[in-house]
């Protein structure tokens, strides 16, 4: 004959608590397929710290991963290693950024300051602040994320130099003059900075080799002058790596050396 053992009303409680709890720890710590809460794309509206509210610009975005983060802290580009602690924190440990010369370096080296080490989570439901040990935040609100702007067809305007790998900003007698677009044909046509230029491109999946150039002849001195044969000659160099992200387009040659540059908006 089986024996049974009474169990006190107030112990059998305590017990099914305490498998409900063992059971929602291993449902987050253990191999769930649930990503956290943060994870996805997210405009940054403003930092405080030291007492001070700083408005970032429209282009300060974190692209939050399960392990990664690639953001934009308003015109530099970076990227970071992540660890979640649940959802209610992060550890984040800066990667490579660019070093462009950006006109709010005040909100930029405040976001990178900021944006690193543990930080506390607080969500809301279109709403992520991150918080310092301080007490200083990082306010954010959730955004589509943004797709990838196409190679061809897309009037690039370039931004940056790349060499050993550092970007640098164009000099300012340079900004904003260098642009090309990659037609549907094919036909390259554009400015070097001071020459207009036009071309045939063989575009192969993220290989791009440009053919001859064709331009006006004007003498094109000083920094512009600088920023025309550099394009050149990159132009020129045989294959480049073509990376798309967002609206943003990386070329790059074999030896290290490229340009950056950003795709028109609708507005433009």
């Amino acid at each position: 004959m089986r024996t049974s053992r009474h169990v006190p009303a107030s112990a059998g409680v305590a017990l099914v608590l305490a498998l409900a709890l063992a059971a929602c720890g291993r449902a987050e710590g253990g191999g769930s397929a649930t990503l956290p809460d943060p994870v996805g794309s997210w405009t940054v509206e403003s930092l405080t710290t030291g007492g001070r509210t700083l408005h970032a610009p429209d282009t300060a975005r974190l692209a939050i991963g399960p392990d990664q983060v690639k953001g934009n802290y308003g015109c530099n580009g970076f990227s970071a290693a992540v660890a979640f602690s649940g959802t209610s924190a992060v550890t984040v440990t800066p990667g490579a950024t660019s070093l462009m010369a950006c006109a709010d370096m005040e909100f930029e080296t405040a976001f990178a300051k900021l944006f690193r080490g543990r930080l506390t989570i607080d969500r809301g439901p279109d709403r992520l602040t991150l918080k310092t040990a301080d007490g200083s935040t990082i306010a954010m609100t959730s955004t589509p994320a943004e797709s990838d702007a196409p190679l061809t067809t897309t009037h690039w305007t370039v931004e940056a130099l790349v060499s050993a790998g550092t970007v640098a900003s164009l000099p300012a007698e340079a900004a904003g003059k260098a642009q090309f677009t990659i037609a549907a044909d094919s036909a390259v046509s554009g400015s070097l900075g001071c020459n207009r230029f036009s071309a045939k491109a063989t575009v192969e999946g993220s290989s791009v080799v440009f053919g001859p150039l064709t331009s006006t002849r004007m003498a094109c001195e000083g920094p512009v002058g600088e920023v025309e044969r550099t394009l050149t000659g990159l132009f020129g160099s045989g294959p480049l790596t073509a990376k798309v992200e967002g609206r943003t387009l990386t070329l790059t040659a074999s030896d290290g050396k490229g340009l950056v540059a950003k795709a028109a908006s609708a507005a433009e």
